[in-house]
């Protein structure tokens, strides 16, 4: 009797400890569940070597699942800060992110790697992201165009530091493609100068784009404006010599019919004056 109650009391004791057991994992569980701070799949992976977290993100990439492969490269530098899988991953944390649209986490990611990594085979790629980061965030003309000029700055990056990539040839398109923008700010700007005869104003926006962005979609628009305010402000022989540069490098432009006849309206006909900035300017235009 006395060995089976000693049974009988093991027995119980056991039956309570395993409902308490039981109880607290539930509870831990739903803690983990419902806590937002907790990612029970990290915890999970958190003993997994660092060329199997990057395997399985390059497998994910390759899968098209870019969340998770996003996921499994910060991990590798998460958890393995010092391999060299955590080099190769933070490239690739800066492609993902660009991939999903989180242009400013690609940027971080892209110029920690530059920090981190200047010399390595894969600097030119994250100099690569980090400009067409910037380039998917550049808006129409008629916004602010910090991003055009962001995109221009990263992209000449490429071109003169890594001129043997492979990534040469989009970073000169991304180039064009941005001072096409800032220049169209600049036209916009003097244009509205010009709707309300802020001759001077608009003068020096046109001029903007004359001098800086000459190889623009711009220019021929650019000349035009400034044969129309020289005009307007009396100033001939510089109306004259905007007409001259556009017609020299344009002959067979609306632009260039459109200031000639302007010109003819008082009497006078496109001539150059070497001394003029916009004579100097114009040399540097395709057809100089």
């Amino acid at each position: 009797m006395v060995v089976a109650g000693s049974v009988g009391v093991k027995k119980t004791a056991r039956i309570v400890y395993l409902t308490l057991f039981a109880t607290a994992s539930s509870v831990v569980l739903s803690a983990c569940q419902s806590d937002p701070d907790i990612d029970i799949s990290k915890l999970a992976g958190e003993s997994e070597p660092a060329d199997v977290l990057y395997n399985q993100g390059l497998a994910n990439l390759n899968s098209g699942k870019v969340t998770e492969a996003s996921r499994k490269f910060e991990a590798v530098d998460r958890q393995h800060p010092f391999s060299e899988e955590a080099r190769k991953a933070l490239v690739m944390s800066a492609f993902t992110n660009y991939r999903q649209g989180r242009n400013e986490e690609a940027i971080t990611a892209g110029k920690r790697y530059l920090n981190l990594y200047p010399g390595s085979s894969d600097a030119a790629y994250a100099q690569y992201i980090i400009g067409l980061a910037y380039w998917k965030q550049i808006p129409s003309v008629t916004q602010d165009q910090r991003t055009s000029q962001q995109t221009l700055e990263a992209m000449q990056a490429v071109v003169e530091k890594y001129p043997e990539s492979e990534y040469v040839e989009d970073a000169q398109t991304k180039i064009r493609f941005a001072r096409d923008q800032l220049a169209g700010k600049e036209m916009q700007v003097g244009r509205y100068y010009l709707e309300r005869k802020e001759y001077i104003a608009a003068a020096s926006r046109f001029r903007v784009v004359v001098e800086k962005y000459p190889m623009t979609n711009q220019i021929e628009e650019a000349l035009a404006r400034l044969v129309e305010t020289y005009y307007a402000m009396g100033v001939d022989t510089e109306a004259q010599t905007a007409a001259a540069v556009l017609g020299h490098n344009y002959p067979d432009s609306q632009w260039y019919a459109d200031s000639y006849k302007l010109l003819q309206s008082k009497g006078l006909e496109p001539r150059e004056n070497s001394g003029s900035w916009i004579s100097r300017a114009g040399k540097s235009l395709l057809g100089a």
